[in-house]
């Protein structure tokens, strides 16, 4: 018999557009000669609801639309994920749709409640297995986090299934498909079953779904697996309840896998939220750079502008820099400068600053004002155009507060937020092997915000290779001061950067959302207090 997975892109809340893409692909299945069609988990309501989940409006709209969806189904099996309320309970639920028919319900065993998950906070746990016959093969469910434990795999291959079905709504990080063919793996070996892997793509929030759903069969070998960050009708055929080689996409390079995770999660935040446009701040240096080329992969070069603000300390090769690349990328290019806006902020404050208790010389506050004034000129084009000002700062600036509130913070949604400087520089050589539009002297001369005469980022921070390093190991590994001094890296460099990590939350909590594409992001799966007394020692 043949099966089919639905990857598809579903919308956090809207249930008819998504019990329509459903159906849809279920006819599509049908079409080509499947018997069984799996969607990823919470397809009706999308992934993830979190909050929306406390209403119970929302439990009623969802058992209307997967009621309404069920009496479509004929001629196909549907294994659906979707909200399920019982008593007072509330279940993260897959259901077996035949016939016009609800035949049977699997509730979610394990419930995730760490990195970007919180799912306990909403849903009670199931414990039993889900057992379903089509054409002589006994089919078995479980939900993601379900197959990360040993337990409910084993239950279903202990109710007699030849063929395990998981649904998934699994969020994209760096090599996460390398971390999933091993839990599937390890689950096989337990279970001795094949599996087949049906998961979420698109973008929702800070949150992507890359798809790359997948068959192993019963030795953990990959019989099929499907194209990454694109909606696709994946067919997979079984003989003997075994699955038999099919498709198979070629695995992407790194830097080819973020880089179009961050065009998929700037379409799908633009598109979803329905937004006109975007602009940004084009500073003829290598992450707005970045940004820009990105925004126009993913939404299109009439959807975007670029406004550069120089100052008299922004040098000549940048001006002509972003003037280049906006006239590669062929959009809307806008140069307004700041110096006249900047002389008078310091007639404005020029008493203050002469009180006694100031020395009246030049320091981070007119480094800062600065970055405000563009901030607030972005965000008047913003106001005046119905488009969202993309932030262009990257994860090492953010991590150590290499940023302006008001300034360069200022804007709705960060492209960058989780992408270090080093990756910054990896993901632009990379995009100029599709067409070179950034300029090769962007990405090789040294960094600068250019706020005072010849500045560069090192003159206040270690390395990018060293900070980043030190960035990683701390944030996204929670190793300890003293383990990342014992990788060879300098103290005074390791007790710097944390100690601006710890200093600079306060920034974090009023930064734009952004994109994650590491194991952790500062985002939902950083939750550091702002007032701490606790001091990493040793």
């Amino acid at each position: 018999m043949k099966l089919a997975i639905a990857q598809i892109n579903c919308i956090v809340g809207d249930l008819s557009g998504n019990t329509g893409k459903v159906l849809d692909y279920a006819r599509r299945a049908k079409n080509a000669g499947a018997k069984l069609v799996i969607t990823p988990e919470l397809a009706v309501s999308g992934y993830p609801p979190e909050d929306l989940l406390l209403r119970e409006g929302f439990h009623l709209a969802c058992r209307d639309a997967l009621a309404d969806l069920a009496k479509e189904i004929y001629g196909i099996t549907l294994l659906v994920g979707h909200p399920h309320v019982a008593g007072n309970n509330l279940y993260n639920a897959a259901s077996v749709i035949r016939d016009g028919k609800i035949i049977a319900t699997y509730l979610k065993n394990q419930l995730p409640n760490d990195s970007v998950f919180d799912e306990r906070r909403y849903f009670e746990p199931g414990c039993d297995s889900c057992i379903f016959n089509l054409e002589g093969i006994k089919f078995g469910v479980n939900i993601c986090q379900d197959i990360w434990q040993e337990d409910p795999a084993m239950r279903a291959r202990e109710a007699g299934a030849d063929v395990l079905l998981v649904l998934n709504a699994s969020p994209y990080h760096m090599r996460k498909q390398v971390l999933r063919y091993q839990i599937v793996r390890q689950c096989i070996s337990e279970t001795a079953i094949p599996i087949i892997y049906a998961n979420l793509v698109g973008g929702q929030d800070e949150l992507i779904f890359d798809g790359a759903s997948f068959a192993m069969n019963d030795k953990g070998e990959v019989t099929h697996q499907f194209d990454e960050f694109r909606e696709t009708l994946g067919l997979v055929e079984l003989q003997n309840g075994a699955p038999v080689p099919g498709e198979i996409a070629p695995p992407q390079a790194l830097e080819a896998s973020v880089y179009q995770a961050l065009c998929l999660g700037l379409k799908d935040y633009i598109g979803k939220n329905g937004i006109r446009g975007v602009l940004l701040g084009l500073s003829g240096g290598v992450d707005s750079a970045l940004t820009m080329a990105i925004a126009v992969d993913a939404l299109g070069a009439d959807t975007v502008q670029a406004v550069m603000m120089p100052s008299r300390f922004t040098a000549d090769i940048s001006l002509s820099d972003a003037r280049t690349i906006a006239k590669t990328l062929n959009v809307r290019y806008s140069e307004l400068p700041i110096g006249p806006i900047f002389g008078k902020f310091g007639d404005t404050l020029e008493r203050e600053f002469r009180e006694p208790q100031q020395q009246n010389t030049p320091d981070i506050t007119e480094e800062n004002l600065q970055a405000r004034i563009r901030g607030s000129l972005l965000m008047a084009l913003s106001n005046k155009y119905g488009s969202i000002v993309l932030t262009t700062g990257n994860k090492s600036e953010i991590a150590v507060g290499y940023c302006t509130l008001y300034g360069d913070m200022a804007g709705g949604f960060a492209v960058l937020k989780d992408i270090s400087k080093t990756m910054v520089y990896r993901l632009c050589r990379y995009r100029n092997t599709l067409g070179h539009v950034i300029p090769e002297r962007v990405i090789s001369r040294a960094p600068s915000a250019e706020l005072r005469p010849d500045q560069t980022d090192q003159d206040s921070l270690p390395p990018y290779e060293v900070l980043d390093a030190i960035v990683e190991a701390y944030v996204e590994h929670d190793i300890s001061l003293q383990d990342i001094i014992g990788m060879n890296y300098a103290e005074a460099d390791v007790r710097r950067v944390v100690q601006l990590i710890r200093l600079n939350e306060y920034k974090r909590r009023q930064s734009p959302p952004g994109i994650r594409v590491t194991q952790r992001g500062f985002g939902k799966d950083w939750r550091y207090p702002i007032t701490s007394k606790y001091r990493d020692e040793f």
